[in-house]
């Protein structure tokens, strides 16, 4: 059994985690919304006007921050005056870029503003950059955030709506160096500079606007867009990046049927994250000196071929141990560059991609990566410290990855009772042979006391929930009393660990 130590420092405090690094994406594809979000109020399946009670209840548990919506590429085609008013009257269109279905617009903002306040999370409102207007964007804004009496405002009274929204979030323009347009980076910063300009604030709302960063290791997108726009355009730039096991969106492979290379492969994907992270931030750092702009990860996630038999425009697949470990890597990467990145939204939040949940008529079940997501949410607004584990390497053939990750915080302060600090350590094993005994070592000044609650999920790589059987994989709760500066934890392979204790200065 490998052997390894975990050093906290709860003095080095780093930066604030901010919650919206726990968020969620949600796009017109497949049956994310339908199905999925959104039922009717006739469903049969039981609904609060129309919106899922089985899904809203998941999520809230989740403390889901932040949701970001209509797409994604559909948000480069979907005009938002389609998705108002009378659903019997609404414009029916083709989603041309998910399946080719009909797409009746039932689901428009007054639901997706619903959605939020039912889940008590901020809305993220992708607007069309690709196929739309400067005019179209701004009116977009001034109709849920504007109060008066202009005409957009008295159409969003008709419609059902008296007080305006707030709105902080909203991105202009999604992928506009691919499927949003293919622009180049200056074109596109020239766009996005004429539609920001015209997305005003009113009543006191307060904009946080993101610009279409890169796509994964595009550099030279991050360069020429930060040295075209500033803080005065632009609050934050997106980046998206996809786990894929070989690297290659023409073979990303099962994502339940793999083998121990294919696993450690998709392990060493998942890890490039952080490299190009890194690589954006120095960017950023040369062009944006004082850290005004933010990096958003609005996009991330594992991406496999969809489940045998079902839509290929869907976006449909499994989620497995596997896809916990990837989640939980990813999360811890985030909260170490907190400092930086202010968002990340994954994809997606119900039946795409790496999902939280999945819904078959009126069952539900919990992914994996929805148990990740459960046993991390204490990080949300907690402040990160330093802390460092010693590398452990594992892997098969040819493929070397790190062994061990992890991230540690403190909760706010005022939450704190005298020089008793409640801290969070979350932890993965990416190996698949070999449990590790892991040594939590605090400077000799600090000790542990009380009871420790550990949370653990650990199953065998491949293990999955279905309908029939939805708690193959969930989390297992241990409570050990801890006390003194040092305590040995088993951590087994393959698994997540997050341990909530309190520590004392003594």
């Amino acid at each position: 059994m490998k052997k390894s130590t975990l050093h906290i420092n709860p003095d080095k405090t780093l930066s604030h985690i901010a919650p919206e690094i726990y968020g969620q994406f949600s796009e017109h594809l497949g049956r994310c919304i339908y199905d999925g979000i959104f039922v009717g109020e006739s469903s049969d399946i039981p609904n609060t006007k129309g919106i899922r009670n089985d899904v809203v209840e998941a999520l809230r548990s989740l403390n889901l921050p932040v949701l970001r919506w209509p797409g994604g590429c559909f948000a480069d085609e979907y005009h938002w005056k389609d998705g108002i008013g009378p659903k019997e009257n609404r414009r029916k269109i083709i989603n041309t870029n998910w399946g080719g279905t009909v797409e009746d617009n039932s689901f428009g903002t007054h639901e997706f503003m619903e959605l939020c306040e039912q889940i008590d999370c901020e809305p993220y409102i992708a607007i069309n950059l690709g196929s739309g207007t400067v005019q179209e964007a701004a009116d977009w804004v001034e109709y849920m955030t504007a109060e008066g009496a202009s005409t957009l405002v008295e159409l969003r009274k008709k419609n059902g709506r008296e007080k305006p929204w707030k709105v902080k979030y909203i991105g202009i323009g999604n992928e506009n160096w691919g499927g949003g347009g293919s622009m180049d980076a200056d074109y596109y910063a020239s766009e996005y500079k004429r539609y920001q300009q015209f997305c005003k604030e009113y009543s006191g709302n307060t904009l946080y606007k993101i610009a279409c960063g890169p796509n994964a290791d595009d550099y030279h997108w991050t360069s020429e867009l930060m040295s075209r726009i500033n803080h005065w355009h632009a609050k934050g730039i997106s980046l998206h990046y996809y786990t894929l096991p070989s690297g290659n969106f023409d073979q990303k492979g099962s994502s339940t049927d793999f083998t121990e290379k294919e696993y450690y492969a998709t392990i060493s994907q998942t890890l490039r994250i952080e490299e190009i992270i890194k690589g954006h931030l120095r960017i950023m750092d040369q062009l944006d000196p004082d850290h005004n702009i933010d990096l958003v990860v609005d996009e991330w996630g594992a991406w496999y071929d969809v489940e045998p038999g079902t839509n290929p425009g869907f976006l449909y697949q499994q989620n497995t141990m596997r896809d916990a470990i990837i989640a939980a890597l990813n999360l811890n990467i985030f909260n170490k560059h907190s400092d930086r990145i202010s968002m990340a939204n994954i994809a997606q939040v119900v039946n795409v991609l790496q999902a939280m949940i999945l819904t078959e008529d009126a069952k539900i079940i919990k992914t994996p990566t929805y148990e990740v997501f459960y046993m991390f949410k204490e990080h949300q607004d907690a402040t990160l410290v330093e802390s460092s584990i010693d590398s452990l390497s594992t892997g098969c053939e040819d493929i070397t990855v790190p062994a061990l990750s992890e991230s540690v915080s403190i909760e706010k302060a005022q939450e704190n009772i005298g020089n008793i600090k409640k801290i969070t350590i979350t932890l993965a094993n990416t190996s698949l042979s070999e449990g590790t005994e892991i040594e939590i070592c605090l400077p000799n000044s600090y000790q542990f006391t009380s009871e420790a609650s550990i949370s653990l999920l650990h199953e065998e790589v491949h293990a999955y929930n279905t309908f029939e059987e939805p708690e193959n994989v969930k989390r297992t709760e241990i409570t050990k009393i801890w006390n003194n500066n040092k305590q040995v934890l088993y951590l087994p392979a393959c698994s997540v660990c997050r341990i909530k204790c309190s520590i004392q200065q003594v």
